[in-house]
């Protein structure tokens, strides 16, 4: 039943707009930005504050040691199942053990603190079945649309978002509508040169990085400053591309957006046909609103969107709301890989080549797509590979700091003996990152379902996440670090290493709510509508049904674009149907 109100005294305020979208981030934004372009009344309803550019700093304490943009795990835990020794499962409160699975609660999701690497999927990726064929245990399938119905709305995030970059032609380079990115690409470090020239002598595809940063100003947003503080840190100057600074805040010139944020919704209402007629939410003063909508799009990530609908069961849907396929929560996807690094010390390099490594700010930018398909007998044939992305080491000196507390055997380290470690570490060298991006393949081990006991702070049940993998992702994922590792050789580093593992990034989840073509195997149908639900969209990345290797953002944003401009069709065939009278 819905909780209609804490207070039988309250009064439950409704309003009423054209469109109702849950969530901020990258798949609430370009359908805020275009529907509300196009003259219709458009609500956002964002769980989280609303921080504005003047709000976001380098303070590494704010940002990494004090979860300021993310909830407090004591008002909404989440349940993670992970395996034991023993290969069964396990699930725990992250409440009591401090592991953080939230990703940015606030206006603009986490594409606030991205660092905006903007790699396409490839065609490839979009018939990852009928490419490669079926793997034991793995879920994969062919999406219901191609890239070639993706591409257009990949080159309007370019510009309308805004990304800098240098197309390279090379062997899995895609088709594009454009010559190139509207942005020239961001300033580089002689790091960068040294990867080409290594990559040269090993027959290695290298192939520059586009960034959702800009690398000149775009009317009210300001170009990089070159600060090294991307991932995981909002952006002081708004060149980096996020949700809230590329379309929200464009979206509210129009006077058609209305953005509540602290607004936490936690059920939908449906009429009896298939139609929702309501969202009730919690406002900041733990107070009960409602929302009238014609149409509803849930853009909450895919982990809180598969929890809401199904939090939201009623009679016509007693497994939750689109759920009577069983098929919400679903097949839920990470980034499958991990990361390695090499260390350059100054005393192996001339002074010209220790002035130029060790300018500030300036990017990496590199990327290996030779290996994103594999041909080796490793393989037994041909299977699909991936990417590995260059970066240096954050500039967040906490995070440094902390990671020289232990030598290399796993003593702590203290005293004098730190003091000189930290020094050295800081002065005398510079290190290189990569990190790999490998298809996290699709199980019946890992999805969402809601836990049954514990519950947060307004007293509804929580998302219980099964993190499962697949092994052949450690397979993928270990091969292509082998190849990165060989660069760093190449190029001089030292102390190189690599870690390849299961764990699930929650910077990179998708899937829960995927699309496709049978009712009976998806969520949502080709254009993101519920299967079951007349006038209820999903656009953020759950309807992802294999998530390629590379980010994710780039390919939300597109799809977003996308599916925005086929609500707009709707929204006027309707019109011109009923006559003139709105839908």
């Amino acid at each position: 039943m819905i909780k209609e109100t804490r207070n039988e005294k309250q009064k439950i305020k409704t309003n009423s707009y054209d469109i109702c979208i849950v969530g901020s981030g990258a798949g609430a934004g370009p359908v805020a930005y275009e529907l509300s372009k196009a003259g219709y009344k458009v609500v956002v309803l964002e769980k989280g504050p609303w921080f504005k550019t003047k709000d976001f700093t380098k303070d590494e304490i704010t940002a990494v040691r004090r979860s300021v943009y993310t909830p407090n795990l004591k008002d909404e835990p989440q349940v993670l199942e992970t395996k034991n020794s023993n290969g069964e499962w396990e699930a725990k409160s992250n409440y009591k053990t401090g592991k953080d699975f939230w990703n940015g609660s606030l206006v603009g999701g986490s594409s606030n603190f991205m660092s905006g690497y903007f790699h396409r999927m490839k065609p490839d990726d979009f018939r990852l079945l009928s490419k490669y064929g079926a793997i034991k245990g793995a879920n994969t399938v062919d999406w219901p649309i191609s890239y070639k119905e993706l591409e257009p709305y990949y080159a309007k995030v370019e510009k309308v978002v805004g990304v800098s970059g240098k197309v390279i032609n090379h062997k899995f380079q895609e088709e594009r509508s454009t010559k190139d990115f509207p942005y020239p690409p961001l300033a580089e470090n002689v790091i960068s040169r040294w990867i080409d020239i290594a990559a040269d002598k090993l027959g290695y595809t290298i192939a520059p990085i586009p960034r959702a940063i800009l690398s000149k100003p775009k009317k009210d947003r300001s170009s990089c400053v070159y600060s090294n503080y991307c991932g995981s840190y909002g952006c002081a100057s708004d060149a980096k591309g996020s949700s809230r600074a590329a379309l929200l805040n464009k979206a509210l010139k129009t006077g058609n957006l209305k953005i509540l944020a602290n607004s936490k919704v936690y059920h939908l209402e449906t009429n009896g046909k298939g139609k929702i007629r309501k969202a009730y939410y919690y406002d900041s003063d733990k107070n009960i609103q409602v929302i009238e909508a014609k149409i509803f799009v849930i853009a909450a990530q895919a982990i809180e969107t598969s929890r809401l609908l199904l939090l939201s069961k009623n009679k016509d849907f007693p497994n939750g709301l689109a759920n009577n396929n069983g098929q919400v929560g679903k097949n839920l996807i990470f980034s499958a890989g991990g990361t390695g690094s090499g260390q350059f010390f100054y005393e192996d390099l001339t002074k010209q080549e220790v002035k130029e490594l060790k300018i500030p700010g300036v990017f990496v930018n590199r990327s290996i797509h030779h290996w994103y398909e594999i041909d080796d007998e490793k393989f037994n044939g041909k299977a699909k590979g991936g990417t590995v992305d260059f970066l240096f080491e954050h500039a967040n000196a906490t995070s440094k700091a902390i990671r020289q507390k232990w030598d290399d055997s796993g003593n702590l380290v203290f005293g004098p003996a730190l003091k000189k470690k930290l020094k050295d570490y800081f002065t005398k060298q510079r290190r290189l990152k990569f990190e790999v991006f490998a298809d996290w393949l699709p199980t019946d081990d890992c999805f969402i379902t809601l836990d049954p006991k514990v519950k947060d702070k307004w007293g509804d049940q929580v998302a219980r996440i099964r993190l499962g993998y697949h092994k052949h992702d450690l397979k993928v994922g270990n091969y292509l670090a082998k190849k990165a590792e060989d660069l760093l050789q190449e190029m001089g580093a030292k102390n190189i290493n690599s870690s390849i593992s299961g764990g699930a990034p929650p910077n990179l989840v998708v899937g829960g709510c995927r699309f496709g073509n049978d009712p009976k195997k998806s969520v949502l149908d080709k254009n993101c509508k519920s299967h079951e639900v007349e006038n209820l969209y999903i656009t953020d990345g759950s309807f992802i049904p294999t998530g390629g290797s590379v980010t994710y953002t780039w390919t939300i944003y597109a799809n977003s674009f996308r599916v925005a401009e086929v609500l707009i069709k709707q929204i006027k065939l309707k019109t011109n149907m009923s006559s003139g009278k709105t839908i």
